[in-house]
């Protein structure tokens, strides 16, 4: 689906329902321990990024500190926001024991709580991408940028083991109807026209997640999504025993289907994203 098919929300959409089921889905499971085995392949996205020491920057949907924390590391002075409050808890404890400076925030990326023009750089990795309105996320993201300041995201693609995940998952529990698919934001054509009001020299790329290892094979694996990632665990939740089990066999599928499985370890090898940059007009 390119930016020209995406469907358009009816105008009774309840917003506010929409944020609070999210909220209560990215809250539930345990997503802090599950992006353990994706931190390495985020701090090499965000070693390419090339972030200058004392830059302000703003990550948007941090999750549990994956890059907000290294970047702190790296020199930047970091603010950090999510919309899930028991991972920005999270952060803020990994943050106090690393004795790293990061102020992190439980917030919404269609409504900012900062000033115009507040910061060097705005980076989201796989996290604004799930916000319900994207075109509301691109205006936030240029409000916040300094005239000049970057921007810098990557985004699932459909054709990645994510979004095969993610279109598995909805078949299953149908999220509301009209809403663009968050794989959106990994269609250069969609980004383009999302962010071209307020940026130029946008420049996207396709890469692959490095460094994605399970210690376990796909069934497992399958087991690991059904108790820590929320929107599977949800998912699961929401349907009888006979439909669980058609999903997990789905998601079996899919996970051995896009991944090399050595000595017992699941590598995978189809995390492609679209990588973006783009500077505020």
């Amino acid at each position: 689906m390119t930016a020209a098919s995406a469907p358009n929300p009816p105008s009774t959409v309840d917003w506010a329902a929409i944020k609070a089921r999210q909220k209560a889905t990215w809250e539930d499971g345990d997503y802090a321990s599950f992006s353990q085995y994706m931190e390495a392949g985020a701090i090499d996205i965000l070693d390419d990024w090339h972030i200058g020491r004392g830059q302000a920057l703003l990550d948007v949907g941090c999750g549990s500190g994956q890059t907000a924390i290294p970047a702190a590391r790296m020199g930047a002075r970091v603010t950090a926001i999510d919309l899930a409050e028991n991972l920005i808890e999270h952060a803020r404890r990994r943050a106090r024991e690393l004795s790293v400076e990061v102020r992190f925030d439980v917030g919404d990326a269609e409504n900012l709580p900062y000033a115009d023009a507040s910061f060097d750089v705005v980076i989201s990795l796989i996290g604004a991408m799930f916000a319900p309105r994207p075109e509301v996320v691109a205006a936030e993201f240029a409000r916040v940028l300094k005239p000049g300041g970057t921007l810098r995201m990557a985004n699932w693609t459909a054709a990645s083991m994510p979004g095969q995940m993610f279109k598995c998952v909805a078949g299953f529990a149908p999220p509301p109807p009209g809403l663009a698919s968050p794989v959106l934001w990994g269609d250069e054509a969609a980004v383009r026209q999302r962010l071209s009001r307020d940026f130029t020299d946008i420049q996207c790329r396709r890469r692959i997640y490095s460094q994605w290892h399970y210690p376990f094979d796909a069934a497992e694996l399958v087991g690991l999504f059904r108790s820590q990632f929320g929107p599977a665990k949800k998912a699961f939740d929401s349907i009888d025993s006979q439909r669980q089990q058609e999903l997990r066999d789905s998601l079996e599928k899919i996970f051995a289907g896009n991944g090399e499985l050595r000595d017992g370890v699941l590598t995978i090898t189809s995390g492609e994203l679209l990588d973006i940059a783009a500077t505020r007009r």
